[in-house]
């Protein structure tokens, strides 16, 4: 979402994606929102809070965690948590995409859909499971980290 592109300016998208999904408009919120639409990568909290600031001023580490929650709950924001690593956040597009982690640098770079329509994947459980997501991460080496690792 970049203002080249629409026409408008970015807390005023925000505080519209806000209304739209039946939100309450805060400055913490637009701002939080704003900092997620315009990462290129997934962020953790600390890194979002430290974005929005610039915006609202000063903001806590608990308001932050909050606000991510809402935007989460109201489907504008999308959690993902990798063992080992805190807790990222994007955009939420529905697409169901998956992600890969470099086991060095710890980058994170999306995957589409693995398999199919979403839910992406067919696991064997009996037909009263009503599967509505998938979530894969697959684990490996970046090609700049695989660069510098000697092949075994």
């Amino acid at each position: 979402m970049t203002t080249a592109t629409t026409g408008e300016e970015p807390m005023a998208l925000a505080a519209a994606r806000l209304r739209t999904a039946g939100m309450r408009v805060t400055a913490q919120r637009m701002a939080l929102l704003m900092a997620v639409s315009e990462s290129a990568g997934h962020l953790d909290a600390d890194a979002l809070r430290e974005r929005a600031q610039r915006v609202t001023g000063g903001l806590s580490l608990q308001a932050t965690y909050n606000v991510l929650r809402a935007l989460t709950d109201a489907g504008l924001v999308r959690c993902t948590q990798f063992p080992g690593h805190p807790a990222r956040y994007e955009i939420e597009h529905h697409d169901n995409h998956h992600h890969f982690v470099c086991l060095r640098c710890a980058a994170i770079r999306d995957v589409e859909c693995a398999v199919g329509a979403a839910p992406c994947l067919e696991p064997q459980l009996p037909e009263e499971y009503d599967i509505q997501e998938a979530a894969v991460t697959f684990w490996g080496l970046c090609p700049d980290c695989r660069a510098v690792t000697p092949a075994p």
